[in-house]
């Protein structure tokens, strides 16, 4: 399944998310026949505490070398197990394996053989991250650090879903209405996570006028240079303190790691440093 964002239409037929990337997306069954494998294989992995590969072929023409087979690679070995049975012993997905970038697999980056005469494998390391999106981690990461957090979203499904239990207050408000339901002043860092390009901009444009120490936004440079040029008159006082990409860039890759990025750049922002 392919998702394009890139294009402006998105916004008005799309998810609205505004981060101008393309994903595509393999679904891979789990059935019991085969012992769930390979997501048995991947828990084994993470719950260890050695580097790990994974390589799923994801489109191939050749008959030994189906779409789907995957191999998890232990850091010792060059193949432990496969997504059928009858991979456990299929030497050609061990032959594609080492045309995988190995130096790729090395960073954790996810990636894609470049000859288009071996089936497209994606390498990665394998890592963990826990269900749900940003906030959550952010919230409790925040919380251990001292910091009096306020959720405030206007979604009631988003916020009665859970993980937000360590936040001080939950507040249920409408994009344009911050005012009416916090007293935006009080604030020393604000971010603005809504993941929609439309809602992120009302937000902004009301957070505008606030004097926090720290402002900042979730998502690529690309995205918060689109916000700024469609908030006009509010643009000339975003422009020089909103924070976008926001966080410090730590190569985080996961809710955790991104929440940790951000915490660590808000630290520096208020003792600055």
């Amino acid at each position: 399944m392919t998702y394009d964002l890139r294009d402006s239409a998105d916004d008005l037929w799309g998810l609205g998310v505004g981060c101008n990337g393309l994903l595509r997306v393999f679904l891979q069954p789990l059935l019991p026949a085969n012992g769930y494998e390979p997501f048995a294989a991947i828990a084994e992995r993470l719950a260890g505490t050695r580097t790990a590969g994974l390589a799923t072929v994801i489109e191939s023409d050749r008959p030994d070398l189906s779409v789907g087979a995957t191999a998890v690679i232990a850091e010792t070995t060059a193949a432990s197990l496969r997504r059928r049975r009858r991979c456990r012993r299929d030497p050609s997905l061990r032959g594609a394996l080492e045309h995988a970038d190995r130096r790729r697999a090395a960073r954790g980056r996810a990636g894609l053989p470049a000859s288009s005469a071996r089936p497209c494998i994606p390498f990665r390391e394998c890592s963990c991250s826990a269900a749900g999106s940003t906030p959550i981690p952010l919230v409790g990461m925040a919380d251990e650090l001292g910091w009096f957090v306020t959720v405030a979203d206007h979604r009631p499904g988003y916020l009665a879903r859970g993980g937000f239990e360590r936040a001080e207050r939950v507040v249920l408000v409408e994009p344009g209405k911050l005012a009416a339901a916090l007293r935006l002043g009080d604030f020393d860092a604000i971010v603005v996570m809504s993941h929609h390009l439309a809602t992120d901009r009302k937000y902004l444009a009301e957070l505008a006028a606030v004097d926090a120490r720290y402002l900042g936004v979730l998502g690529p440079r690309a995205r918060r240079d689109r916000l700024l040029a469609e908030l006009a008159d509010a643009a000339p006082q975003l422009k020089q303190r909103l924070k976008g990409p926001v966080g410090l860039d730590i190569g985080a890759d996961s809710p955790e790691s991104i929440a940790l990025s951000i915490l660590a750049e808000l630290q520096s922002t208020l003792s600055t440093r």
